[in-house]
């Protein structure tokens, strides 16, 4: 998925972190770095291009604000693995709250133990 490969990269998941408390002009989101211009800008092209993100244009200035969409595909990627391991564990847990009984007897019919 390539909101996730966007995301491993630690100076992307901090531009997602500050435009997460808003929108930002690409000269601002350069001043909360100590990383060049042009680095900046590619990692913006990155976050775009993987649909993290969205800019608009005014003037000379580049808006960069998170884009829901992208967000939400992997909300709804990460709910999914969410429920399948919810149901695992739930099967799990009822399993360990079988009377100890019924674990032994069924062992031993499935060994041939009489």
């Amino acid at each position: 998925m390539e909101i996730f490969t966007a995301l491993a990269d630690p100076t992307r998941r901090r531009i997602v972190e500050l435009l997460s408390r808003g929108e930002c002009a690409a000269g601002e989101i350069v001043e909360a770095f100590e990383v060049s211009g042009p680095a900046i800008s590619q990692h913006l092209k990155v976050l775009r291009e993987a649909a993290l993100v969205q800019v608009r244009i005014e003037g000379q200035r580049r808006i960069y604000q998170l884009n829901p969409q992208g967000l939400s595909e992997m909300d709804a990627w990460l709910n999914s693995v969410r429920r399948f391991w919810a149901l695992r564990l739930d099967a799990l847990e009822r399993e360990l709250r079988k009377p100890q009984d019924s674990k032994t007897k069924s062992n031993s019919k499935a060994k041939g133990i009489r």
